[in-house]
């Protein structure tokens, strides 16, 4: 049994502290003692100094296996600035060259190293394997140790093969950690690791001072996010976004909107990465914009607010990124931007996945989604999904229980749906159950014949997202249960049986549907002032009927949009709209502009300047390209190629050039795809159109011409008469 007086005055020697922080000393000494151990500590909890400080206290050295070669410099940076001699601390990996290597296998052989950081892969190389064959070792530790498992979020197949090489090394205690770990995940962890008799701790996932939010993914994120920043001044900030070209997009426009912010993708050389890290640590720059190779282990405590651009493809991934806002104890926000969309694009994107990684990934998409679209207490629902329960009604930090929606008394349908689960035999996932309840014969459903069963479509008066509440919230409430071993598949717990029998009061909230947001249709007006936006859609039509041109012609919906937002009163603030390059802003701007000062004035508005979102002047460097290009009559399916765009995507940059004013001349090409009669009578559909709708002219025309024709005369009609 390790001595605590001894162990708290290492503590102190080592690292300073007069105390342990939660559970750290009872692990420290199950440790010490000899145990297998499995740690599950959320981000901030201390996990690092159980195993650094018995590594500093035990004979011999410690092999930390850890999954990243920045993480593991950190570490060793960080444990060297405690002790004296730097040699108590390395790390063995691709990085370094012989002569590095060598004086790290010395410095290890002659005992000077404690703590000694490996990549799984180098674990695996059979020079590694013989040296750490001859070296006397303490302990291993495993952190990150969810990449062990296919259900985790950042699933790395080497881990699987850590129990067989330590086997081969030589058998040591293990201790593994990690900070998110769902049941499933930590079985799957002590099972591969071959530690089910460990010694598991698990401290409380419930950070209480972070406030969780799930905002509707509309056309305006960017100027949501900019607003949001600017009203958190000078306070550091991580913004997730799941691809590398979004994050460079969305540093730039955070750029010129006058916010220090840096990108941080494993797309950046290894010094730029390194440099943009440091910048925020040491508070040069207020933002990171990065994609999921951020944060693991970074340990900036004053992260006032976790951004999420993207749905995270897991609530694992997502309680881990919000993790890292707030880990002083002070105010975190953690506000994700919800799309229905972003959950169709994920799942694409696993078509080239193996079947059993595509039904993983769906199954933690499907949590993702419950998670986004529920209005249940958020940090309920995360505590449930860590295994924790939580009794709380209302716990005051997050946007479901700070504005609560109406609930309904559900213990008639709770009780079919727990029947349902049953009277099925208890082996299907959720959305069967849903399906199964709401009465809707399915291939699966009527393969199995459940569509002949008394209870099949026992709630078909009820709407789907009340269906799935209900289900979903009875998991939580503890009367359904998913199994850990067929991940998904829904069974009834004691509880639940106990509740068929003596049903009491179950009260649920509908679940909120996100697809509506996005099905507005694109006229609807999305200004924040609706009476300017008006008075500028009147002003627009005046100018269109002098100049003889169709209203969009002049400026587009989205435009007026943002005047009615922004309210610009200069041609160079006129100039930062969206759709509004200098040519329009100097040929129709001055009495657009002349109507906003009255308006202002007269209204004694107080403009939000710093909340005008700037667009990156260049659009970038592609839309010069395609410019120039054109101007020396390249053909403009070359000029996507040499781009590395499809023909869709270039014909998008070259409606953003001709919409935000500037001229292009695409006749050279249009006159090899199209007699000129044809261009012709597409061109007077688009002079006497009154709006721009081009799926409109899409219907109109499908017969006759190809989506790709229509719109290159839309963009020929538009730089013509417009600009």
């Amino acid at each position: 049994m390790a001595d605590k007086t001894k162990l708290l005055a290492s503590l102190e020697r080592h690292f300073g502290f007069e105390k342990f922080k939660g559970n750290q000393e009872q692990i420290i000494e199950s440790l010490l003692d000899g145990h297998d151990v499995f740690v599950l500590m959320p981000t901030g909890g201390g996990k690092s100094l159980c195993y650094q400080l018995p590594a500093l206290m035990s004979e011999g050295t410690a092999i930390i296996i850890s999954p990243l070669i920045a993480l593991m410099k950190n570490q060793v940076d960080a444990i060297r600035q405690f002790e004296e001699d730097d040699e108590v601390a390395h790390f063995l990996n691709s990085s370094l060259n012989k002569t590095q290597t060598d004086k790290v296998k010395r410095d290890v052989t002659e005992g000077r190293t404690k703590l000694l950081y490996v990549a799984p892969e180098s674990l695996t190389k059979d020079e590694n394997i013989a040296f750490l064959q001859g070296i006397n070792i303490s302990f291993y530790a495993v952190d990150e140790a969810h990449c062990i498992s296919e259900w985790g979020h950042d699933f790395r197949p080497e881990y699987r093969r850590i129990r067989h090489i330590i086997n081969n090394i030589g058998v040591r205690p293990v201790i593994a950690l990690t900070a998110t770990a769902t049941p499933k995940v930590q079985h799957d962890i002590q099972k591969n690791l071959g530690m089910l008799d460990a010694h598991v701790y698990k401290s409380s996932f419930n950070r209480r001072n972070l406030y969780y939010e799930i905002r509707p993914k509309t056309k305006d994120v960017c100027r949501d996010i900019i607003r949001m920043i600017k009203n958190h001044p000078k306070e550091s900030g991580i913004i997730y976004c799941l691809s590398r070209k979004r994050v460079d997009q969305l540093a730039e426009m955070l750029k010129v909107n006058d916010i220090a912010a840096l990108p941080y993708h494993a797309g950046l050389d290894a010094s730029t990465r390194s440099a943009n890290q440091d910048a925020f640590l040491h508070e040069k720059v207020d933002v990171i914009v990065a994609t999921i190779a951020f944060g693991m282990g970074i340990d900036k405590p004053d992260v006032r607010y976790v951004i999420h651009y993207d749905i995270p493809k897991s609530l694992e991934g997502y309680y881990q990124e919000t993790g890292r806002a707030g880990r002083d104890g002070g105010e975190g926000r953690c506000v994700m931007f919800y799309s229905t969309r972003d959950l169709q694009k994920l799942e694409k994107l696993m078509q080239s996945k193996t079947p059993t990684e595509q039904e993983i990934g769906r199954q933690l998409l499907q949590e993702m989604a419950a998670y986004g679209e529920s209005s249940v207490c958020r940090r309920k629902i995360l505590l449930h999904y860590f295994g924790e329960k939580y009794d709380e009604d209302n716990c005051g930090n997050c946007d479901n229980c700070l504005h609560p929606r109406r609930r309904i008394d559900a213990s008639e349908d709770l009780c079919s749906a727990i029947e349902a689960v049953q009277e099925t035999g208890e082996n299907f996932r959720m959305e069967y159950i849903v399906n199964f309840l709401v009465g809707r014969s399915t291939d699966e459903i009527r393969s199995f014949r459940h569509n002949e069963l008394e209870l099949f479509g026992a709630l078909r008066d009820r709407d789907d997202r009340l269906v799935h509440a209900i289900v979903s919230q009875g998991i939580i409430a503890g009367y359904l249960q998913k199994d850990i071993e067929n991940y998904g598949i829904v069974k009834v717990t004691k509880a639940g049986e106990d509740f068929l029998e003596n049903p009491e009061k179950f009260e649920v909230v509908e679940d909120k549907d996100f697809s509506e947001c996005e099905s507005e249709p694109v006229h609807k007006s999305g200004a924040a002032d609706p009476i300017l936006y008006a008075i500028l859609k009147n002003q627009r039509k005046d100018t269109a009927k002098r100049v003889k041109l169709p209203p969009y012609v002049i400026f587009q919906d989205p435009s007026l949009e943002a005047m009615a937002t922004t309210y610009p009163v200069t041609l160079e603030e006129l100039q930062t709209i969206p759709g509004v390059g200098i040519g329009k802003a100097r040929r129709y701007g001055k009495e657009f502009l002349d109507i906003i000062r009255k308006y202002v004035d007269e209204n004694e508005i107080d403009r939000p300047e710093d909340f005008k979102v700037r667009t990156v002047a260049s659009r970038s460097k592609t839309r010069i390209y395609l410019i120039q290009g054109i101007d020396r009559k390249i053909p403009l399916d070359e000029l996507a190629a040499n781009k590395n765009l499809d023909f869709f995507e270039m014909l998008a940059e070259l409606e953003g050039i001709v919409e935000s004013g500037t001229k292009i001349n695409i006749g050279y090409y249009l006159d090899t795809l199209l007699d000129k009669e044809f261009q012709d009578e597409l061109y007077d559909y688009f002079r006497d159109c009154e709006e721009d709708d081009l799926d409109e002219a899409l219907r109109e025309f499908c017969d006759e011409y190809s989506e790709e024709e229509i719109r290159l005369v839309r963009i020929k009609f538009i730089s013509d008469m417009g600009n």
